[in-house]
């Protein structure tokens, strides 16, 4: 009896843990996103330039590093706003060029909704099926690999046709990280720090709006 008790406070004190690491990481993931949107939106004001390839990689995994880094004090919230505020930053060049498109303001309002409903629908999936998909961790390492090696070909030999071949790449890697990261949360098997979940969440949403904006901006023959 006594163990049975014991057994039910510690199922519930999981339980209240949990709901704590997903309210946390939603509202760090909705503030860095409402950060990004404000860093974009003053790139394109400022009328900056798409930036370099390799200055934005460096930033960018300098960044991600220093997250990682000081996940666990105070510093790593400051960490977190920098990275997504620079991410939002080197965003805004790139709409500013869909913008300049026909139906560019179409395109990415697509984009936009397609990527929110998507990422709600996976979140559905993994909250309320409470599925484990930790199975999909061998597959997103090397989906990584293979996509960083495809996109690095489609950039030095310009393959329109590979372009789209990595954009589709990048936009089932999203969707497999979402799940596999919601499903972390929920079964507690990895992630318990919501600035590390709030990452991987944020870079998720990022490569599949991205992603989607690039598919449908080839679509669009532009």
């Amino acid at each position: 009896m006594a163990y049975q008790e014991s057994h039910v406070t510690q199922r519930q004190a999981s339980a209240v843990s949990t709901n704590k690491v997903l309210r946390n990481t939603y509202a760090l993931l909705a503030m860095t996103l409402l950060f990004s949107a404000v860093t974009a939106g003053a790139a394109m004001a400022m009328g900056v330039e798409r930036m370099n390839i390799f200055v934005f990689f460096i930033g960018a995994y300098g960044l991600m590093f220093l997250v990682h880094k000081t996940a666990n004090s105070a510093t790593g919230l400051l960490a977190t706003f920098a990275f997504t505020g620079f991410m939002g930053f080197t965003l805004g060049p790139i709409l500013s060029a869909y913008l300049a498109m026909p139906n560019g303001a179409a395109l990415i309002m697509n984009a936009l909704a397609m990527t929110g409903a998507t990422f709600i629908g996976l979140s559905a999936v993994a909250l309320i099926t409470k599925k484990d998909f930790s199975f999909l961790g061998n597959f997103l390492l090397a989906g990584a690999i293979v996509l960083i090696l495809a996109m690095v070909a489609a950039l030095v030999f310009n393959i329109p046709t590979l372009s789209l071949a990595v954009s589709a790449g990048f936009v089932l890697f999203a969707s497999a990280a979402i799940l596999f990261q919601t499903s972390e949360i929920v079964h507690r098997a990895g992630e318990t720090n919501y600035i590390l979940a709030t990452i991987t969440l944020y870079v998720s949403i990022y490569n599949l709006f991205v992603s989607l904006l690039s598919i449908l901006g080839i679509m669009n023959s532009d």
